[in-house]
Protein backbone atom coordinates (compact mmCIF):
# COMPACT_ATOMS: atom_id res chain seq x y z
CA UNK A 1 0.00 0.00 0.00
CA UNK A 2 1.12 3.45 -1.04
CA UNK A 3 1.57 5.97 2.07
CA UNK A 4 -1.42 8.30 2.55
CA UNK A 5 0.09 10.98 2.29
CA UNK A 6 3.43 12.77 0.76
CA UNK A 7 5.76 13.45 2.63
CA UNK A 8 6.61 16.25 0.11
CA UNK A 9 3.89 18.37 1.70
CA UNK A 10 5.16 18.41 4.77
CA UNK A 11 2.51 16.01 6.14
CA UNK A 12 3.74 13.71 8.91
CA UNK A 13 0.53 12.62 10.78
CA UNK A 14 1.19 14.61 14.32
CA UNK A 15 -1.95 15.98 15.55
CA UNK A 16 -1.26 17.71 19.18
CA UNK A 17 -4.63 18.23 21.63
CA UNK A 18 -3.78 20.65 24.54
CA UNK A 19 -5.99 21.06 26.99
CA UNK A 20 -9.14 20.54 25.67
CA UNK A 21 -12.81 22.01 27.91
CA UNK A 22 -15.60 21.22 26.68
CA UNK A 23 -19.43 21.79 28.29
CA UNK A 24 -23.14 20.87 27.80
CA UNK A 25 -25.08 23.10 30.35
CA UNK A 26 -23.93 22.29 33.55
CA UNK A 27 -22.22 19.00 32.77
CA UNK A 28 -18.17 18.82 32.29
CA UNK A 29 -18.01 16.61 29.44
CA UNK A 30 -14.08 17.40 28.48
CA UNK A 31 -11.88 18.68 31.59
CA UNK A 32 -8.62 19.37 29.97
CA UNK A 33 -7.98 16.53 27.44
CA UNK A 34 -4.43 16.48 26.20
CA UNK A 35 -3.21 13.65 23.54
CA UNK A 36 -0.46 13.89 20.98
CA UNK A 37 -0.26 11.31 17.72
CA UNK A 38 3.07 9.81 15.56
CA UNK A 39 3.33 8.63 12.64
CA UNK A 40 2.45 4.85 12.87
CA UNK A 41 1.29 5.15 15.75
CA UNK A 42 -2.44 4.22 16.79
CA UNK A 43 -4.30 6.34 20.22
CA UNK A 44 -7.28 3.92 21.32
CA UNK A 45 -9.80 5.31 23.69
CA UNK A 46 -12.49 3.16 25.46
CA UNK A 47 -14.98 4.46 27.91
CA UNK A 48 -18.58 4.04 29.41
CA UNK A 49 -21.52 5.46 27.39
CA UNK A 50 -21.99 9.13 27.37
CA UNK A 51 -18.14 9.46 28.57
CA UNK A 52 -17.24 12.14 26.08
CA UNK A 53 -15.29 9.84 23.34
CA UNK A 54 -17.57 11.10 20.55
CA UNK A 55 -17.77 14.52 21.54
CA UNK A 56 -13.80 14.15 21.66
CA UNK A 57 -13.05 12.84 17.97
CA UNK A 58 -15.39 15.45 17.19
CA UNK A 59 -13.18 18.39 18.20
CA UNK A 60 -9.88 16.32 17.10
CA UNK A 61 -11.51 16.47 13.48
CA UNK A 62 -12.50 19.85 13.53
CA UNK A 63 -16.30 19.39 13.18
CA UNK A 64 -17.32 20.81 16.72
CA UNK A 65 -15.25 23.44 18.54
CA UNK A 66 -14.18 23.14 21.81
CA UNK A 67 -14.43 26.11 24.44
CA UNK A 68 -11.20 26.60 25.04
CA UNK A 69 -7.52 24.38 24.64
CA UNK A 70 -5.63 23.95 21.39
CA UNK A 71 -4.95 21.66 18.29
CA UNK A 72 -2.07 21.83 16.20
CA UNK A 73 -1.27 19.85 12.91
CA UNK A 74 2.67 19.43 12.54
CA UNK A 75 2.73 22.04 14.62
CA UNK A 76 0.51 24.62 12.96
CA UNK A 77 -2.41 25.95 14.72
CA UNK A 78 -5.44 23.95 13.20
CA UNK A 79 -8.47 25.68 15.24
CA UNK A 80 -10.78 27.27 13.05
CA UNK A 81 -8.95 26.86 10.07
CA UNK A 82 -11.12 24.15 8.61
CA UNK A 83 -9.53 23.85 5.21
CA UNK A 84 -6.28 22.32 7.52
CA UNK A 85 -8.33 19.70 8.85
CA UNK A 86 -9.67 18.74 5.61
CA UNK A 87 -6.13 18.55 4.46
CA UNK A 88 -4.99 16.27 6.77
CA UNK A 89 -7.53 14.70 8.98
CA UNK A 90 -9.98 12.10 8.22
CA UNK A 91 -12.87 11.78 10.32
CA UNK A 92 -15.70 8.33 10.07
CA UNK A 93 -18.34 9.04 12.24
CA UNK A 94 -20.70 6.26 13.90
CA UNK A 95 -22.96 7.19 11.20
CA UNK A 96 -22.01 7.25 7.73
CA UNK A 97 -23.26 10.23 5.25
CA UNK A 98 -24.00 7.81 2.72
CA UNK A 99 -27.42 8.82 0.73
CA UNK A 100 -29.29 5.36 -0.05
CA UNK A 101 -30.56 6.13 -3.60
CA UNK A 102 -27.80 6.65 -4.98
CA UNK A 103 -24.70 3.83 -6.15
CA UNK A 104 -21.68 3.57 -4.37
CA UNK A 105 -20.01 4.97 -6.78
CA UNK A 106 -21.93 8.08 -7.06
CA UNK A 107 -21.62 8.16 -3.26
CA UNK A 108 -17.96 7.83 -3.55
CA UNK A 109 -17.98 10.81 -6.29
CA UNK A 110 -20.42 13.03 -4.02
CA UNK A 111 -17.53 12.48 -1.47
CA UNK A 112 -14.22 12.23 -3.11
CA UNK A 113 -11.98 15.47 -2.49
CA UNK A 114 -10.57 15.92 -6.40
CA UNK A 115 -11.25 15.26 -10.14
CA UNK A 116 -12.90 12.21 -11.96
CA UNK A 117 -8.75 11.69 -13.28
CA UNK A 118 -7.78 11.16 -9.18
CA UNK A 119 -10.62 9.54 -8.25
CA UNK A 120 -9.58 6.88 -11.43
CA UNK A 121 -6.68 6.37 -9.90
CA UNK A 122 -7.46 6.09 -6.36
CA UNK A 123 -9.92 3.15 -7.45
CA UNK A 124 -7.09 1.77 -9.57
CA UNK A 125 -4.16 1.93 -7.14
CA UNK A 126 -5.21 4.29 -3.99
CA UNK A 127 -7.16 3.73 -1.19
CA UNK A 128 -10.41 2.60 -3.02
CA UNK A 129 -8.47 -0.36 -4.34
CA UNK A 130 -7.15 -1.30 -0.90
CA UNK A 131 -10.62 -1.11 0.50
CA UNK A 132 -12.01 -3.09 -2.31
CA UNK A 133 -14.65 -0.92 -3.44
CA UNK A 134 -14.77 -2.00 -7.04
CA UNK A 135 -16.82 -5.53 -6.06
CA UNK A 136 -19.89 -3.25 -5.75
CA UNK A 137 -19.26 0.05 -6.70
CA UNK A 138 -22.64 -0.02 -8.96
CA UNK A 139 -24.69 -1.27 -5.72
CA UNK A 140 -27.23 1.32 -4.40
CA UNK A 141 -25.80 2.61 -1.02
CA UNK A 142 -28.92 1.43 0.63
CA UNK A 143 -28.28 -2.31 -0.40
CA UNK A 144 -24.87 -2.40 0.77
CA UNK A 145 -24.10 -4.88 3.49
CA UNK A 146 -22.50 -2.85 6.95
CA UNK A 147 -19.14 -3.82 6.29
CA UNK A 148 -19.38 -2.37 2.41
CA UNK A 149 -21.04 0.59 3.63
CA UNK A 150 -17.99 1.45 6.34
CA UNK A 151 -15.48 0.73 4.05
CA UNK A 152 -17.12 3.41 1.18
CA UNK A 153 -17.28 5.71 4.30
CA UNK A 154 -13.39 5.44 5.05
CA UNK A 155 -12.35 5.33 1.16
CA UNK A 156 -14.35 8.63 0.78
CA UNK A 157 -12.64 10.43 4.06
CA UNK A 158 -9.05 9.47 3.11
CA UNK A 159 -9.46 10.62 -0.71
CA UNK A 160 -7.67 13.53 0.37
CA UNK A 161 -4.36 10.89 1.32
CA UNK A 162 -4.82 12.14 5.10
CA UNK A 163 -2.16 11.64 7.76
CA UNK A 164 -4.05 10.94 10.56
CA UNK A 165 -7.89 8.95 10.26
CA UNK A 166 -10.14 9.08 13.35
CA UNK A 167 -13.11 6.79 14.05
CA UNK A 168 -16.01 6.47 16.36
CA UNK A 169 -16.54 2.90 17.08
CA UNK A 170 -15.16 1.50 13.14
CA UNK A 171 -16.81 -1.80 13.70
CA UNK A 172 -20.30 -0.78 15.40
CA UNK A 173 -23.02 -3.21 14.16
CA UNK A 174 -20.89 -4.99 11.27
CA UNK A 175 -20.40 -8.77 11.65
CA UNK A 176 -16.99 -10.28 12.35
CA UNK A 177 -15.74 -10.47 8.71
CA UNK A 178 -16.23 -7.11 7.78
CA UNK A 179 -14.84 -6.21 11.34
CA UNK A 180 -11.53 -8.08 10.59
CA UNK A 181 -11.58 -6.48 6.65
CA UNK A 182 -11.60 -3.21 8.72
CA UNK A 183 -8.82 -3.87 10.97
CA UNK A 184 -6.80 -5.44 8.57
CA UNK A 185 -6.68 -2.15 6.37
CA UNK A 186 -6.32 -0.17 9.35
CA UNK A 187 -3.14 -2.29 10.31
CA UNK A 188 -1.99 -1.38 6.66
CA UNK A 189 -2.51 2.01 7.01
CA UNK A 190 -0.93 2.76 10.30
CA UNK A 191 2.30 0.71 8.35
CA UNK A 192 2.34 2.64 5.31
CA UNK A 193 2.78 6.00 8.02
CA UNK A 194 -0.65 7.29 8.89
CA UNK A 195 -1.67 7.78 12.56
CA UNK A 196 -4.81 6.76 13.76
CA UNK A 197 -7.33 8.14 16.91
CA UNK A 198 -10.37 5.60 17.46
CA UNK A 199 -12.95 5.16 19.92
CA UNK A 200 -14.06 1.45 20.53
CA UNK A 201 -15.71 -1.06 22.86
CA UNK A 202 -14.09 -4.16 21.10
CA UNK A 203 -11.06 -5.31 21.95
CA UNK A 204 -9.61 -6.55 18.84
CA UNK A 205 -9.88 -3.34 17.70
CA UNK A 206 -8.17 -1.72 21.34
CA UNK A 207 -5.26 -4.55 20.43
CA UNK A 208 -4.18 -2.55 17.59
CA UNK A 209 -3.52 0.52 19.77
CA UNK A 210 -0.08 1.41 20.36
CA UNK A 211 -1.59 3.35 22.90
CA UNK A 212 -5.05 3.12 24.74
CA UNK A 213 -6.54 5.44 27.25
CA UNK A 214 -9.65 5.40 29.18
CA UNK A 215 -11.78 8.43 29.25
CA UNK A 216 -13.80 9.07 32.61
CA UNK A 217 -14.40 12.36 34.49
CA UNK A 218 -13.89 14.77 31.43
CA UNK A 219 -9.97 13.02 31.41
CA UNK A 220 -8.15 10.52 29.90
CA UNK A 221 -6.47 7.93 32.16
CA UNK A 222 -3.76 5.63 30.61
CA UNK A 223 -4.66 1.74 30.36
CA UNK A 224 -2.12 -0.37 31.38
CA UNK A 225 -1.50 -3.23 27.93
CA UNK A 226 -3.11 -6.34 28.45
CA UNK A 227 -5.91 -5.63 30.20
CA UNK A 228 -8.64 -8.09 29.69
CA UNK A 229 -12.00 -7.00 28.89
CA UNK A 230 -13.38 -7.28 32.56
CA UNK A 231 -10.65 -5.67 33.95
CA UNK A 232 -10.87 -2.39 31.48
CA UNK A 233 -14.36 -1.79 31.74
CA UNK A 234 -13.71 -1.48 35.84
CA UNK A 235 -11.93 1.42 34.92
CA UNK A 236 -14.30 2.98 33.46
Amino acid sequence: MQRPFSDREGRNGMLEARELWKHYRKRTILAGVSLKTAPGRCIGIAGGNGCGKTTLLSILAGVRRPDRGKILLDGEEALGNRRLFERRVAYVPQENPLIPELSARDNYRLWFRGDAAAMKEDLARGVGRALGLDAFLDTPAGRLSGGEKKRLSIAAALSGRAPVLILDEPGAALDLAAKEEILLYLKKYLKAGGSVILTSHEMAELAICTELYVLREGTLHPAPAGLSAGELIRQF
